[in-house]
């Protein structure tokens, strides 16, 4: 489907269900439903019985003005789930119709969810609420993160025109640990405010939530050091820990926030990190 299709193309409702358990040492996909246009290949352990992977796929290959899709991930007690998708997103252009992408990732005690889509790339006039709910059980922790680039860049395309809506909120069964919003409108003077996006097409933020980070390890993320033109900060509340990246590309905030998290993963899941081999495909 091309960008010009996608205009006139109805709207499409998907969604997408996942049970992560685990059986003895094991954690597997226990349940999937969907309906639509959204699927998960079959789940893999490539780190052993410990983690289970699963790649998500949209086969229409981006999200069309009028489309609403929702994504359902259960992680039962002590299960470890890694989530990840095969390419970008792509949230095209439209001539007024709203397109909404909802998450909800639920882990009981014990549990661990890692959310590493790849980017985000909003097509100038895109309109796009993207929603990610994360609620933690005691003892849960979830890592993740959201890289939104604005236009293809790689063509020479600003956002002049069009609207993205993000919101992200984390919860714990007592109330709210994080919350945020926020509105982007093209062509606005925030894209070009230092107080904003300073001229910069792609933001990326990295979330660690559930597992305080140690002063050494946080010491090392604030040591870390972003390839080619970005700006960067990292700060820690508690059990929280968040980074932020303003970039020219998408590549150069992924392997900053990369570098973040295999020094981060044997904290908060215990586990080496290793990267999904699907990145490299």
């Amino acid at each position: 489907m091309n960008a010009v299709d996608a205009v006139i193309q109805p709207g499409w409702e998907a969604g997408l269900k996942l049970l992560f358990q685990r059986r003895d040492e094991r954690s597997v996909l226990a349940k999937r439903s969907s309906f639509g246009p959204l699927a998960v290949q079959k789940s893999l352990h490539p780190e052993g019985d410990k983690v289970c992977h699963a790649i998500l796929l949209h086969p229409p290959g981006g999200i069309a003005g009028g489309d609403r899709l929702h994504i359902d991930i259960e992680i039962d007690n002590e299960a470890h789930a890694l989530l990840t998708t095969p390419g970008a997103t792509r949230w095209y252009r439209t001539l007024g119709a709203r397109a909404s992408q909802t998450v909800d990732i639920n882990i009981g005690a014990g549990g661990v969810c890692e959310w590493m889509p790849q980017e985000n790339i909003f097509f100038n006039a895109a309109r796009a609420d993207n929603t990610l709910n994360i609620r933690l059980a005691q003892g849960a922790a979830f890592c993740g993160w959201d890289i939104l680039c604005l236009g293809r860049t790689a063509s020479g395309e600003r956002f002049g025109t069009g609207r993205v809506r993000q919101h992200l909120n984390v919860s714990r069964e007592a109330g709210p640990v994080f919350e945020e919003l926020s509105l982007i409108e093209g062509g606005s003077a925030v894209l070009d405010s230092p107080a904003g996006m300073a001229g910069y097409p792609v933001c990326g933020t990295f979330l660690v939530a559930g597992v305080a980070a140690g002063r050494e390890a946080l010491e090392y993320c604030r040591g870390v050091v972003p390839q080619g033109d970005c700006k960067w900060g990292v700060s820690a509340m508690g059990e929280l820990f968040v980074a932020r990246c303003l970039a020219r590309s998408a590549e150069a905030a992924r392997n900053y926030f990369l570098e973040m998290w295999q020094r981060l993963r044997p904290d908060y899941a215990r586990v080496p990190a290793k990267v999904p081999r699907i990145w490299a495909t």
